[in-house]
C-alpha cells in the first residue's frame, strides 16, 4: 500500500512539473507572440514602403507623361481660331493671334485658299532666369499654329487686305468676279 506521504510527495512533484510545464509554455507563448508581433510589424513596414514607392513611381510617370504631352503639343501644328463671314463679293476672315506681334504673322493666298501662320511662345519661357519656376497648367497655344481656309469661289489675291488690331487680324478677301462674255456663233 502507498502511504499518504508518498502520495503527497507525488502530488507535489506533479504540481512542480505542472508549474514548470506551465511556465515553459507561457515563455514559449510569449516568445511566439513577440515573433508574430515583429513579423506583423515588418510586413506593415514593408507594405508602407511599397505604397510610398508606388506613389513616387506614379508621380514620376505622371511627370514624364506631362513632359511628353508638352513636347507633343509644341511639336504638333495647332489650328488658329478664326471666324469667317461671306457676302456676295467678299469673304471676311478674323483670326485670333493674341500676344503675337504683327511682324510674326505670315499670310499666303492661293487661287481659292488663304493660309495664316503664327508661332506662339510658351509662357514658361518668360521665366527662363528663374530655375524654380515650373509649369503647372498649360492650356494656351504654343508652337507653330496654322490655319488654311479654302473657299468655294476663286479669290482676287491682288486685292486682299489685312489689318492687325488688338491680337486679331482682320482679312478682307474679295471674290474673283469673272465677267461673263457673250460669244457670238457664226
Amino acid at each position: 500500500m502507498v502511504d499518504n506521504k508518498t502520495i503527497k510527495s507525488k502530488v507535489e512533484d506533479a504540481k512542480e512539473k505542472y508549474e514548470e510545464t506551465k511556465e515553459t509554455r507561457k515563455e514559449k507563448y510569449e516568445e511566439t507572440k513577440e515573433k508574430s508581433k515583429n513579423f506583423a510589424d515588418n510586413v506593415m513596414n514593408d507594405l508602407y514602403k511599397s505604397i510610398d514607392e508606388i506613389k513616387e513611381n506614379i508621380k514620376t510617370v505622371q511627370k514624364a507623361a506631362d513632359e511628353k504631352y508638352t513636347s507633343y503639343k509644341q511639336a504638333t501644328v495647332q489650328n488658329l481660331d478664326v471666324d469667317l463671314i461671306e457676302s456676295d463679293d467678299v469673304y471676311y476672315l478674323k483670326v485670333a493671334v493674341p500676344g503675337i506681334p504683327k511682324e510674326d504673322i505670315n499670310i499666303e493666298a492661293g487661287d481659292n485658299d488663304i493660309t495664316i501662320e503664327a508661332t506662339f511662345d510658351a509662357y514658361i519661357n518668360e521665366f527662363a532666369e528663374d530655375d524654380s519656376a515650373k509649369e503647372i497648367v498649360s492650356n494656351l497655344k504654343k508652337g507653330k499654329c496654322v490655319k488654311t481656309v479654302r473657299f468655294e469661289s476663286s479669290i482676287n489675291i491682288e486685292e486682299i487686305s489685312a489689318k492687325f488690331n488688338n491680337g486679331t487680324v482682320i482679312i478682307n478677301i474679295p471674290k474673283l468676279i469673272i465677267p461673263k462674255h457673250k460669244v457670238n456663233v457664226e
